[in-house]
């Protein structure tokens, strides 16, 4: 008999990537069941970017900034090595992509607080959901001077 496959888990986050809430969401859902993730963490909207130098992108180097940060601690929690990618700004489009193009299971959006979270306000559960994926919710205590995503 053949072993069920692992289920692919896409976590969201920005702000939050690196949040004790989350690592232990990750390490609860490790626990229950055979799964691999991935961290998707959407650029900055534009308009709301750190100034670049030359050529870079600086939307794009904060999004790989946090990755690289989030990555291990991430892969501790999950007990396994995860992956990582850069989505769009538009944090459902970003999701949208990652589904469509890498195929997930189940989605964990890790936001801030309700009453600064720009993706609460959004409704990204709920949209993400009516995706037709389970998602869960992770709200966090982190809270930055500029919460411009999660």
């Amino acid at each position: 008999m053949r072993a069920p496959s692992p289920n692919r888990v896409l976590i969201v986050a920005h702000h939050t990537a690196e949040s004790p809430e989350l690592l232990e969401a990750v390490s609860r859902r490790a626990g229950e069941g055979p799964c691999t993730f991935t961290l998707l963490v959407p650029s900055r909207a534009p308009g709301r970017s750190r100034a670049g130098s030359g050529g870079e992108d600086p939307d794009t180097r904060e999004a790989e900034e946090r990755l690289e940060a989030a990555i291990p601690l991430i892969s501790v929690a999950a007990g396994e090595a995860i992956l990582g990618v850069v989505g769009s700004h538009e944090p459902l489009a970003a999701v949208q992509d990652a589904l469509n193009l890498l195929g997930f299971d189940e989605v964990i959006i890790s936001m801030l607080p309700v009453r600064v979270s720009r993706w609460f306000r959004l409704d990204l559960p709920r949209k993400v959901r009516a995706l037709g994926v389970p998602v869960t919710e992770v709200i966090t205590s982190v809270h930055e001077a500029d919460p411009t995503t999660a």
